[in-house]
């Protein structure tokens, strides 16, 4: 543990559920090297991490792949991830995000416009990790519970320290 403002904080870990898929892949290692528990499914979709404590689920695909592969065949399995998935989001990966690549994310964000997919660029492993697990975290219940709290307490404090705030309340005075 380390204390880092008077507050004690504690390394966060959680279960991650992985395709059969990405058993070999980086993204595992990078998971498992942090402690958390990383499971595999044979179940899941092919190129899924799915963070059950958090509800939120990731589709991990390279953007060279789709630039090669038809569109259909990876529209069917993203329409089948988000009908399962209700916080879903979609990271495309690509080393350089060059003028191909941003047609393909342009392309699928309209093919899913108004569904609950989110689609994410990111340029390495790591960098996914890192998304990931900054995603799971802040919905997971006691951290999102936290979030809510101190976005609150900081509206409240704005409120009370804005002179356009105390202008209305003088206003409000004069008024009655």
């Amino acid at each position: 543990m380390t204390e880092s403002c008077g507050q004690e904080q504690t390394k966060w870990v959680t279960t991650v559920i992985m395709s059969s898929t990405l058993q070999n892949h980086d993204i595992s290692t990078l998971l498992q090297r942090q402690q958390h528990r990383v499971r595999y499914s044979e179940s899941v979709e092919t190129g899924a991490v799915i963070f059950p404590l958090s509800g939120v689920a990731f589709i991990l695909s390279d953007t060279q792949d789709l630039l090669t592969r038809g569109d259909e065949e990876f529209s069917e399995r993203i329409q089948k991830f988000i009908n399962i998935h209700r916080n879903s989001f979609l990271v495309l990966s690509a080393a350089l995000h060059g003028p191909e690549e941003w047609s393909v994310m342009f392309r699928i964000q309209r093919r899913f416009l108004g569904s609950n997919l989110r689609v994410i660029p990111v340029h390495n492993p790591a960098e996914t990790v890192k998304l990931m697990l900054t995603m799971a975290k802040v919905t997971s219940k006691p951290q999102a519970d936290d979030t809510r709290y101190k976005m609150a307490m900081t509206k409240a404090q704005i409120i009370e320290r804005s002179p356009v705030w105390k202008m209305l309340q003088e206003y409000q005075l004069h008024c009655k």
